[in-house]
């Protein structure tokens, strides 16, 4: 029946499907192996979930990679059904999806399906690296460290050679100088390797760089032989002051005026009669090599600025001799043949090739070059190459048993909410426990950003309360949004400290930051306009406290700083306020007596037409007032609560809710529960430390009922009452 289900198209499919309602919607119950395989016919306006992302969530982060096929962060319905495909071609029995195993049996592998074959293939080719060969089933752990598995294997299919896989240890030796001198990639193993595009740079490189060796010697670009380089950086390091005092003998043939202009200014020696002069200061190093004239030749052996005094005659010696033959001056003629010999070396210099591979040294350059290892080097990276089905295979492996361990707990909370709604566990978007005012939270999901997720989730109609969390002195933060369904809010402020435990048991400081306020209970609403009162008279009444004591103070402060200033003015202190005039208000208080008898008379008459009323129903006459008061509150809270959806607070995290998923009054309570002793528990009601009180409350209420038998009396009420 199982493989019938499996090869049945999921369009033409008659499975019978099974369905739970919770949350106020219909949900599809995914219990067998059946129902995976089928989900394709399955109409997506039946799930509740269409989209969820891969980060925030309580899940196996490789597991979502690998169901992730277009690596976009995000999981979707397209995804699950190729996820739930592609399993039910690789096993026989799709049964093995629902178990949650982290091992499958090699027999359980469909070899009758292209796909399956592969794994199966793959399956064998890890069991044998591991020296399991005789293995009849295949664990989690055995294909999860692949860096094991590849780094016991030659060739891993990378195309990434490492020095290992090298047939011989002088082409070992050469992936060596190209990862000394190039750098390489680590490989599946994770040891370092080259490839072939790197392979064929350091040989182009090498070839390069020995090419441009060749002309090391030769008299056309080495005119002095070995020396050449040490001769040419001597010329170097002189050619701009030869070529600056030549320059400035030419301006002295073309004007004759120049010539005592172009030697330093008297200024200059001034500066440099009031210091202490030695060979290489800087000022004198400034100085023309020489004194510049018309036609003038530049002397090599006196007249020399001392500053490179030494550096020309090493010149002459060293270099002038040879070429020209003498060594006492240098003609602007002689200057330029000594150029033109070094040109050569200088533009064989420019046309060195820019690369790392010199640092080898040429001995060693020449001899790789020699032994010609560039074509064993790429046919190991082909090699490598060839078995990249097989490593694939190993990664399907690996897929299929994250598969039958996840799977099925992926689709139970993105096709339907079943972990969610029937408290059996937690689902994957809690993030955990939050301890806080006295009761335990578990809808608790992780944000990142505050106010960006309270823009969307404050139509859940959820009261949510979001807290920063810390752990080890702030070196680890996160942010979640605990949801309070129970209860009531009157202890919620910001700054108010709970404790979060996270889905691994890890316990975090838990601070309140903002509110999203909604209704939580019926009971809360239900006193709440007499809070809201109370709330109100109080706050009124610190305000008007405030304000008399405000005005007093300040009264008292100009009283004080006009007689100060009067005294010091001499003047005399003006006398104090005259006391209250009544006459002067008795229109006033006329008016207020007139207002409080009204009020008066009104309550006499709503007083007395409750009096005639039967005693049996002045408790209905109260009861009657309070829900009057409170019922309005109730029902307005009680509407609000029925419309409590989890959507907008996940839709505000990434996901896409297909289904209005209410949480409930009933369901609600169970999210948010409060303290409560355990059972079979003692409890002792004599509290040592507690107030002593004088019962006033008695003393008031028996009061109220004399006063009340007393007007009952004098009325004849209870006499008509009792048929006296």
């Amino acid at each position: 029946m199982a493989s019938e289900t499996k090869v049945m198209d999921p369009k033409a499919s008659n499975h019978r499907w099974r369905f739970f309602r919770a949350g106020g919607f219909d949900q599809v119950l995914l219990e067998t192996g059946a129902d995976l395989v089928s989900l394709g016919a399955l109409d997506q306006k039946l799930w509740v979930a269409l989209s969820c992302p891969v980060s925030g969530i309580e899940f196996d982060a490789k597991s979502l990679a690998f169901v992730d096929a277009d690596a976009d962060g995000h999981i979707r319905a397209p995804e699950i059904l190729a996820a739930v495909r592609w399993a039910g071609k690789v096993l026989k029995d799709p049964d093995h999806l629902i178990r949650r195993e982290d091992r499958l049996p090699l027999s359980a592998i469909d070899d009758g399906t292209e796909e399956g074959r592969a794994v199966l293939g793959g399956a064998m080719l890890v069991l044998s690296v591991l020296g399991e060969s005789e293995a009849t089933e295949i664990t989690l752990d055995d294909v999860s460290d692949t860096a094991r598995i590849f780094s016991q294997a030659r060739f891993n299919g990378d195309g990434i050679v490492p020095a290992k896989s090298a047939e011989n240890s002088a082409l070992a030796a050469v992936i060596g100088d190209i990862l000394g001198s190039l750098g390489g990639e680590s490989d599946r193993g994770g040891d370092p390797g080259v490839t072939a595009e790197a392979i064929e740079r350091f040989y182009t490189e090498a070839k390069a760089i020995a090419d441009w060796w060749e002309a090391v010697g030769k008299p056309e670009t080495h005119p002095f032989g070995d020396d050449t380089a040490a001769l040419y950086e001597l010329f170097r390091s002189l050619k701009p002051k030869v070529e600056d005092y030549f320059q400035r003998c030419r301006l002295a043939a073309y004007d004759g005026r120049s010539a005592a202009l172009l030697g330093p200014a008297e200024a200059d020696y001034q500066k440099l009669a009031a210091t202490t002069l030695r060979g290489d200061t800087e000022a004198v190093a400034g100085f023309p090599l020489a004194v510049a004239a018309a036609g003038k030749a530049l002397p090599l052996a006196e007249g020399l600025n001392p500053a490179y005094a030494d550096a020309v005659r090493r010149f002459a010696a060293e270099i002038v001799l040879p070429v020209l033959g003498g060594a006492d001056s240098l003609t602007d003629d002689g200057w330029g043949r000594l150029c033109a010999r070094f040109a050569p070396y200088e533009t064989w210099l420019e046309t060195k090739p820019a690369t790392t591979v010199e640092a080898l040294g040429e001995e060693r350059v020449r001899t790789i070059l020699a032994e010609d290892g560039r074509t064993a080097l790429l046919d190991l990276v082909a090699r490598d190459k060839a078995v990249e089905p097989e490593v694939a295979a190993i990664l399907s492996v690996e897929r299929l048993l994250r598969y039958c361990r996840d799977l099925h707990l992926l689709v139970n909370n993105f096709v339907s909410f079943r972990d969610f709604y029937t408290r059996k566990g937690k689902a994957t978007f809690q993030a955990g426990t939050l301890y806080l005012d006295g009761r335990s939270c578990d809808l608790c999901v992780s944000i990142t950003d505050v106010g960006r997720h309270a823009a969307i989730a404050t139509l859940s109609r959820v009261c949510l309360v979001y807290c920063d969390c810390e752990r080890q002195g702030g070196a680890e933060k996160r942010t979640i949004a605990a949801a309070f369904t129970a209860g009531d809010s009157d202890f919620l402020t910001v700054g108010r400290n709970g404790v979060f435990y996270d889905r691994k048991g890890q316990d975090w400081d838990a601070t309140i930051v903002r509110i999203l306020e909604h209704p939580i209970s019926v009971r809360q609403a239900f006193w709440a306009p007499y809070k809201r009162l109370a709330r109100l008279i109080g706050d009124q009444m610190q305000k008007i406290s405030a304000a008399r004591s405000k005005a007093a103070d300040d009264r008292a402060a100009l009283r004080a700083i006009s007689a100060t200033q009067n005294m010091a003015a001499g003047k005399p202190v003006p006398p104090p306020p005259p006391p209250f005039d009544v006459a002067k208000f008795a229109g006033i208080f006329a008016a207020i007596g007139l207002a409080i008898g009204a009020i008066g008379t009104m309550l006499a008459a709503v007083l007395s037409g409750v009096l005639k009323l039967p005693w049996w129903q002045f408790p209905i006459v109260i009861a009657v007032i309070i829900l009057v008061i409170s019922i309005p509150s109730v029902i307005l809270a009680w509407l609000k609560l029925r419309k409590r959806n989890i959507g907008p607070i996940l839709d505000a995290n990434g996901w896409a809710v297909n289904a209005r998923a209410r949480i409930n009054i009933p369901f609600g309570t169970s999210l948010t529960a409060a303290a409560r002793l355990p059972e079979n528990a003692e409890r002792s009601l004599a509290d040592p430390f507690a107030e002593k009180k004088r019962p006033w409350k008695l003393y008031l209420v028996l009061a109220t009922l004399l006063a009340a038998a007393l007007v009952l009396w004098r009325q004849g009420y209870l006499a008509q009452w009792f048929g006296m």
